[in-house]
């Protein structure tokens, strides 16, 4: 009776897993103890600028830790972001209004809870702020942080003529 039970754990952590799949590069994973946890290293970059790399830094863990801890299908809200120029900056169509638009999302759990990043631009400072955050359908994380790009000393070139 118990085998049949361990089967549909695992196949739900493999869908969830599978469910937080994006269009971010794993470009590192340091394990942090024994019962798998790792922290993860993704580069995002955004799809409507180009020139900008953002790296995001998650809490992912192991099967062993959901087991003895429960709460199996969901990671803390834990994250951090770092973004940076990695090539000549051209702006596309973006969102210049003062709640910005998601450049990224990742699933942390089976259905409820996502990592987002968000893109807003600071027109007065001619900066682009990334802000990773979580969100939750019941209740919402405290938790964040940004990253700034500034554009003044990089000229970039805006797609669609804006702004001046």
């Amino acid at each position: 009776m118990k085998k049949p039970l361990v089967s549909l754990v695992i196949a739900m952590l493999m869908v969830g897993a599978t469910a937080a799949a994006s269009p971010a590069e794993r470009v590192g994973k340091v394990g942090v103890d024994w019962t798998g946890n790792d922290i993860v290293i993704d580069a995002v970059h955004d799809p409507k600028i180009e020139g900008i790399t953002c790296h995001v830094t998650y809490f992912d863990r192991g099967i062993i830790d959901r087991l003895s801890k429960g709460n199996w299908f969901e990671d803390p809200s834990n994250s951090s972001i770092s973004c940076q120029q990695t090539g000549p900056v051209v702006i596309g169509d973006i969102d210049l209004s003062q709640s910005g638009e998601e450049v990224f999302k990742s699933g942390l759990s089976l259905i409820w809870k996502s990592l987002y990043v968000t893109r807003i631009y600071d027109k007065q400072n001619d900066t682009l702020v990334y802000l990773v955050h979580s969100r939750e359908v019941v209740e919402g994380s405290a938790k964040m942080a940004i990253s700034t790009v500034p554009l003044f000393n990089q000229k970039p070139t805006w797609k669609n003529g804006k702004p001046e």
